[in-house]
């Protein structure tokens, strides 16, 4: 997996708006995280710039608008932090993480139902 920059949480959910609608202008970006947060464009277009530098982002100037398109799969960057968090927390074990939620009772019934089918699915696809 290459290098992927370190993204802050307000700069995630621009990272979110691009992956769902790259390639994307800069005012639709300001549009759908206005409607969605109470962030002032100039706060968003800051956002962006440094994701930009930060190089998760490309810009390109379309008329009188950047259009931006990720430099970041979406699945790495989740995939990086996943093994961040369980790493910080959990002594990167996923045992641990899931331990810790049913020892804790965070897991409901149906959490621990749709768990088994996930793990009883996977059981049943390397016994190919």
């Amino acid at each position: 997996m290459k290098g992927i920059p370190q993204i802050s949480e307000a700069e995630f959910e621009v990272m979110k708006v691009i992956w769902d609608f790259e390639p994307i202008s800069t005012p639709e970006v300001v549009e759908k995280l206005s409607n969605k947060n109470d962030w002032k464009p100039n706060t968003i277009h800051t956002m962006l710039a440094r994701l930009v530098k930060k190089k998760a982002l490309q810009a390109r100037k379309d008329g009188r608008v950047f259009v931006y398109t990720s430099l970041v799969e979406k699945n790495e960057y989740v995939e990086q932090k996943s093994k961040s968090f369980l790493q910080q927390f959990f002594g990167g074990t996923l045992n641990s993480m899931v331990l810790n939620f049913i020892e804790n009772d965070k897991l409901s019934k149906e959490d621990l139902s749709e768990l088994k089918e996930i793990l009883s699915k996977r059981d049943k696809k390397g016994e190919k």
